[in-house]
């Protein structure tokens, strides 16, 4: 699919994905005969894990070493496969934490809009 395309169903900017391909996290699997940027399905995928990463604020430097080791634990060896797994185990605490103070924060929104809504009745 094309990049419009792939914006159509992500819901993002054309800029966006053109951002994300120039920093290197979402590179197109091919091109067109006249230079444009094609994705497909597998790229799909790899711009929702992404997503996922953003509201949990991961830096786009962060971002690209999570999908770094990702990728290579599907043809790591076994010595090789351990380093990965003990990094990726340093990302998943990192993501829990930071999911921690989302919801930390959620509560506190509801806190405050609770206390909007008592002044508004009382």
């Amino acid at each position: 699919m094309q990049i419009g395309k792939l914006a159509e169903r992500t819901g993002v900017s054309i800029h966006t994905l053109r951002h994300y391909d120039e920093v290197g996290l979402l590179r197109p699997s091919g091109r067109s005969e006249g230079g444009f940027r094609l994705y497909t399905e597998e790229d799909l995928q790899r711009f929702l894990v992404i997503r996922r990463m953003k509201p949990l604020g991961f830096s786009l430097e962060e971002m690209r070493q999570v999908l770094e080791v990702v990728d290579a634990l599907d043809g790591a060896g076994e010595a090789e496969r351990e380093e990965l797994r003990s990094r990726l185990d340093g990302f998943i605490e990192a993501a829990r934490e930071r999911r921690a103070k989302v919801l930390a924060q959620v509560a506190m929104a509801d806190e405050f809009i609770g206390l909007l809504e008592e002044r508004r009745s009382g």
